[in-house]
């Protein structure tokens, strides 16, 4: 999103409502916060990383790093927010599914105690099917990005 958009899109979505919107729980649900959202194009989330975390009991002892795949969940479940907010009412029922990631590339490990924003940005949406470049910051150093495409169908559907 735009330095021009931003100020026009800030929001406060907390935890439950978050959860109202997508169905994932602890120790999965990734976002504490939305930040902003355009809706249908894209959105700033919060996620506060914290020792307590299960992964961090393996992940590694003596130097806790959050996995970057968790970091690229997140950025998944941000853009599913995304899609749910512009679905509104048609998107009851409905979950979003991962069809690809490309262009991963990590650059700086996050851990206990960072505050991540996690940025995304539809890049286009063909019916079901969205596409999203995803950025993670720790202040103002990138920490991971992605470009990812992803389903969003019926939960009933197999």
């Amino acid at each position: 999103m735009s330095e021009e958009n931003n100020q026009k899109n800030k929001v406060d979505i907390d935890i439950n409502k978050i959860m109202e919107m997508i169905p994932h729980r602890y120790p999965i649900l990734l976002i504490d916060r939305v930040l902003e959202l355009e809706s249908g194009q894209g959105a700033v989330s919060l996620k506060n990383v914290t020792i307590n975390e299960p992964h961090f009991m393996g992940h590694f002892p003596g130097f806790p790093v959050m996995p970057g795949v968790l970091i690229i969940e997140a950025m998944a479940q941000t853009a599913a927010l995304v899609v749910v907010d512009f679905m509104g009412d048609d998107a009851a029922g409905k979950v979003v599914y991962f069809m690809s990631i490309d262009s991963a590339k990590f650059r700086k490990p996050v851990t206990p105690g960072d505050s991540m924003h996690i940025h995304v940005n539809k890049i286009q949406s063909r019916g079901p099917v969205w596409k999203f470049k995803g950025v993670a910051k720790v202040g103002d150093k990138i920490c991971a990005e992605a470009t990812f495409s992803a389903m969003i169908t019926d939960t009933k559907s197999k």
